[in-house]
């Protein structure tokens, strides 16, 4: 036995240890309370200074203590001279190196070198350059040094142009730096911006009320050229790696289409309402103040609502007229509606005879749905359609190819390929059924978004959607002017609150779904008959906001659960006693 080392039990080194955590816990307790005391007392010395330093070496990620050693330092700014004050900040600046070796994505520590290098009589942000550079070759993840960066390239002036060839050498070394991608979309823009003024198509003149072309309106945009050229670059990350997310969420990126312009879309005058409804391409708060109503020249007093209701920010806001201002049909109106927060405008004229009167922009008009495509643009988004096509033979199961099929269709033609989207869909239902309510959800939007575009190539106002699965309603504001509306056979719960922006729907077919909450049929004024048949509308109080559609004549409920209770029909006679045929 002897010359043997004894080897201690579990027990003994837990025991070691516990003793060992329990003599440092006090210590740093100790050190935390003389630390809490002395600032307290107002001390703000070089002592305190190297007890925070001391709790801060173990522990960074103290935000009080940060807090004090800020005190601290300002206090020390105010009896130094500048040499003085650059050596203490420097220090600093060493210190809070050893802090980010314990934790790298301390936030208390970023911050406080935010701080620091922002207080530096002579700052060296070659130096910080270089730190980040170094923090991002350990982790090109840490987005705390990617937020730093960005602070540093700002007040040192880097070119833009600099930081751009910076992400091209970390993705390059790395296709799967989510990071890099998107710091390279904050770019791109400011370095390849689109014209501020870009020629009208021939084909589309301009809207006559927009506001004039700013930069802020077209500082998010990057020029054609240059999108093109970034095409080819994640095209070379996602075949690299197929399943990586991160060139997928950048290629989708450049899919996108710019912002919306900000605008009023559309008027409505209604002389049996003696109503006027403003749609926007955003929601916007109306309220107090933001809009103001000249009916033939002179300034109304109106209030303006939201629709809903409870919304503050809607797209949709609706005003009363004075009684008897525009009800005579042998009167001819000219009004104008200003968005004061934008000096935008928009008139419409009443017409002698017509009842109604409305001057919009459509879907088409407003690029909503999709832009209008160069040639050189269209010849190259084909191409990386044929390029993902020949991936997904490839990879035929690969979720980030077929979303970016669909993707890439929908930009080029989305009628002309609307059956090979549905295919597309459905099998990525099938591959990723973790996420197969999201693609159902996005493909109601698409299909959605086609039957806009149909109905307003037809020029009519019946939109019909039926027998589509559809599981979500969408641009419900760009169905202001639709009469009659058709959603039956889908797989619609609920008609949200969106819905009562149809202000002019009439005819409401929703047989065959799931729908259980009506709250969206809300006080439509021209709502007459309501087809409800196999739902799974349960009770009475389901059915209330029909009650506030005065028009409301025909009422089929066949096929729901609320059709069976006792004396529903004398119960539905008092709530919509407007009613006169009602099918139970």
């Amino acid at each position: 036995m002897h010359g043997r080392v004894k080897v201690k039990s579990t027990a003994q080194q837990e025991e070691e240890k516990r003793k060992e955590r329990e003599k440092k816990l006090k210590i740093y307790v100790a050190a935390r309370d003389a630390c809490f005391s002395k600032r307290k007392e107002g001390v703000w010395d070089d002592g305190a200074l190297q007890i925070t330093q001391q709790l801060l070496s173990s522990n960074p990620d103290f935000g009080t203590l940060w807090n004090y050693r800020r005190e601290i330092l300002m206090h020390l700014e105010t009896v130094k001279d500048e040499d003085e004050v650059q050596k203490i900040y420097e220090a600093e600046l060493s210190f809070l190196e050893s802090c980010l070796k314990v934790n790298p994505k301390s936030y208390g520590s970023w911050h406080h070198r935010g701080w620091v290098s922002t207080r530096l009589p002579r700052p060296d942000w070659a130096k910080e350059l270089g730190l980040c550079d170094r923090c991002l070759s350990l982790d090109d993840r840490n987005f705390h040094c990617w937020d730093y960066r960005r602070m540093v390239v700002k007040k040192s002036g880097v070119p833009v142009d600099r930081e751009l060839a910076f992400t091209d050498r970390l993705i390059g070394s790395n296709f799967s730096n989510y990071s890099s991608w998107h710091y390279r979309s904050t770019l791109l823009p400011l370095l390849h911006p689109e014209s501020p003024e870009p020629l009208p198509s021939p084909r589309r003149p301009p809207p006559r009320s927009s506001p004039p072309a700013s930069p802020q309106n077209h500082s998010h945009r990057v020029c054609e050229a240059q999108l093109l050229k970034e095409y080819e670059l994640v095209q070379n990350a996602f075949f690299t790696d197929p399943n990586d997310q991160s060139a997928w969420f950048y290629y989708r990126w450049l899919l996108g289409r710019a912002e919306r312009e900000e605008m009023i879309s559309c008027v409505l005058v209604s002389r049996e309402e003696e109503t006027v409804t403003v749609a926007f391409s955003r929601p916007v708060d109306a309220q107090p103040g933001g809009l103001m109503l000249l009916l033939d020249g002179q300034p109304q007093t109106v209030e303006w609502r939201s629709v809903p209701p409870r919304f503050k920010h809607s797209p949709v806001w609706i005003c009363d007229l004075p009684p008897g201002t525009i009800s005579d049909v042998t009167n001819e109106h000219n009004l104008t509606v200003h968005w004061m927060e934008r000096h935008a405008h928009r008139d419409c004229a009443l017409y002698t005879g017509r009842t109604e009167s409305w001057c919009r922009d459509s879907a088409t008009d407003q690029e909503l749905f999709r832009s209008e495509l160069s040639v050189e643009k269209t010849s190259v988004l084909q191409s990386e359609l044929q390029s993902c096509k020949q991936l997904q033979e490839l990879e035929p199961l690969n979720k980030w190819c077929l979303l970016t099929i669909i993707l890439l269709m929908r930009a080029l033609d989305p009628l002309g390929y609307e059956k090979e989207t549905l295919a597309h869909f459905q099998t990525l239902r099938e591959v990723d059924l973790m996420r197969s309510a999201y693609y159902s959800d996005l493909c109601s939007k698409f299909m959605i978004e086609n039957t806009v575009l149909k109905m307003e190539y037809a020029e009519v106002r019946v939109f019909s959607i039926s027998d589509k699965k559809l599981t979500t309603l969408c641009h419900l504001d760009q169905l202001l002017l639709v009469t009659h509306m058709n959603l039956s056979s889908n797989q619609l719960q609920r008609l949200p609150p969106q819905f009562s922006m149809l202000q002019c729907l009439e005819v409401l077919e929703a047989e065959n779904n799931l729908i259980e909450d009506l709250e969206g049929v809300f006080h439509l004024p021209r709502l007459e008959e309501v087809l409800l048949k196999n739902n799974k509308i349960s009770t009475l109080a389901d059915l209330r906001p029909l009650a506030s559609c005065p028009k409301l004549k025909r009422l089929d409920l066949r096929g729901n659960p609320v059709s069976g209770l006792e004396e529903v029909e004398a119960a539905l006679t008092e709530l919509l006693p407007s009613v006169v045929d009602l099918l139970l």
